[in-house]
């Protein structure tokens, strides 16, 4: 039997802690993970179809809403599974991110602490 790539994960994240966090939960879940923060590189490495992309919606350079509302009006990325994560009191910007399209939209505590769930569910 062929050895099958990992599937990949993209994450548009900038916080260097919580990337540590992110790659090791990647590891175990057997995920190749990926950092990309520049807008037009997501578009770009979204077209290769990754199982999951992260969003840090806090991360204004890289304008996330509208990353979320370009992928999924993509024919090509609209299927990839979309997550972000803000401060659980930023009520407005996660009603902004559903209407985008992001799929999935956590409190960053509940998205560290299912981490492992997720990345699981998109391994295999």
């Amino acid at each position: 039997m062929p050895n099958q790539e990992p599937k990949r994960v993209l994450a548009v994240v900038t916080d260097l802690f919580f990337s540590v966090k992110l790659t090791e939960a990647a590891k175990r879940a057997g995920l190749a993970l990926e950092f990309v923060t520049d807008s037009q590189e997501v578009l770009e490495k979204a077209k290769s179809k990754p199982s999951l992309i992260i969003f840090d919606l806090n991360f204004e350079k890289a304008h996330p809403v509208k990353l979320i509302v370009a992928l999924k009006g993509d024919s090509h990325t609209k299927g990839i599974s979309l997550i972000g994560y803000l401060s659980h009191i930023q009520v407005e910007l996660k009603q902004q991110a559903q209407e985008a399209g992001c799929d999935m939209v956590l409190a960053r505590s509940a998205f560290s602490q299912n981490m492992p769930q997720i990345f699981k569910r998109h391994s295999g």
